[in-house]
Order: structure tokens, then C-alpha cells, then sequence
């Protein structure tokens, strides 16, 4: 376990291995599940703002589950999440011409559309934050849809700590990214 600031970050994050392998999951993360992505408070009027902008990029099942559900759902959790078409897919996820379900929103950010890339619950993967009363603590969530991922981050020798530098950096800055460098890479 790792201690920095007002965060609890456990050793899988620097133990274990983690590349996105889309060719092989084609997405799954975007559709398996019981409920839409985790949202943060502040990240709900933004999905308001964009949305707009994001529905070009969106499926017909997308846009009419948004336009049934909002542009967020409180979930079964009492949490914030993303709608879902059917109880299954991200109401946001689109398919490439490959079959590979990807991000709307973060299309819409590519194509210079709009300034958010994604839910930053989305970026972290395969990080789950959960937050409590005086911290965070960091949990490397392992899911059976993402051995490809841990294969291929394993034959790179990629640690997810790494694999997730730039969204680890925009949820807690890279002073705090540095810090937890440190802490992994002094021992």
C-alpha cells in the first residue's frame, strides 16, 4: 500500500500489468457490466454542455436512450453513470468500422469538437477510486474482459501505474504522479 497525501493507493497499481488490447476486446468495457459508467458530480453538467456537440458522434440507440434517460442516470449505487441502451452499452459508446465499441465523447474531443475526453472514471480504467470521508483509495480493479489487456501489458512490461500516467496525472496532478513514482520506482 502506498500513502500519498489524502490517497490509498494499493500494490496492484505498481505490481501489475494492464495495455489496452481493443483489437482483441473490441470495447467489452463500454457494454459489460449492470450499470453505465461512474461519474463524478462535476463531470454532470459538463455531459450536459457537451451533448450537443457529442450527438452527431452518437448511435440512434444512443442518442434516443439519452434523450429517454438524460444525460446521466442515478444509479441502483446512489452513485452518478452514464445511461445505457437496454441495460447493456454505454448510451455514449459508438462502433468503429472494425466492430470496436470506443467513446463518443472522447471522438467529439479527437475531432477538436470539445475540450472533455471522457469521464475520468473511464480514463482510469482499470483504476476504481473510491472516495471516503478523509481519502481516496486507488484499487486495481481486475475483470476477466481485460486478460488481453494484462497479457499484453505483461509482454510490454507495462505497469498500469504507467499505462495510466496521463489520466493518474489529471486526477491528482503530476506533482502527486511524481510522488508515486518515486514511491514505486525508490524501492
Amino acid at each position: 500500500m502506498i500513502l500519498i497525501d489524502d490517497t490509498v493507493i494499493s500494490d496492484d497499481i505498481k505490481e501489475k500489468h494492464f495495455v489496452c488490447d481493443l483489437e482483441k476486446c473490441k470495447g467489452a468495457c463500454c457494454v459489460e457490466g449492470d450499470l453505465g459508467a461512474p461519474l463524478e458530480e462535476v463531470e454532470l453538467p459538463i455531459l450536459q454542455e457537451i451533448y450537443p456537440l457529442v450527438k452527431p458522434y452518437l448511435s440512434p440507440e444512443g442518442i434516443k436512450a439519452i434523450e429517454e434517460q438524460g444525460e446521466y442516470v442515478y444509479d441502483d449505487e446512489d452513485d452518478y453513470s452514464t445511461p445505457t441502451i437496454n441495460g447493456r452499452e454505454c448510451a455514449y459508446a459508438i462502433y468503429d468500422d472494425k466492430g470496436i465499441l470506443k467513446c463518443g465523447i472522447e471522438q467529439a474531443y479527437i475531432d477538436k469538437k470539445i475540450d472533455f475526453q471522457k469521464p475520468i472514471s473511464c480514463h482510469l480504467y482499470p483504476i476504481r477510486i473510491t472516495k471516503y470521508e478523509n481519502y481516496h483509495a486507488l484499487n486495481y480493479d481486475q475483470w476477466s474482459i481485460c486478460s488481453d489487456a494484462c497479457t499484453l501489458g505483461e509482454k510490454l512490461g507495462v505497469p498500469v501505474y504507467k499505462f495510466l500516467k496521463v489520466p493518474l496525472q489529471k486526477a491528482y496532478g503530476e506533482e502527486w504522479y511524481q510522488q508515486l513514482v518515486e514511491e514505486i520506482e525508490g524501492e
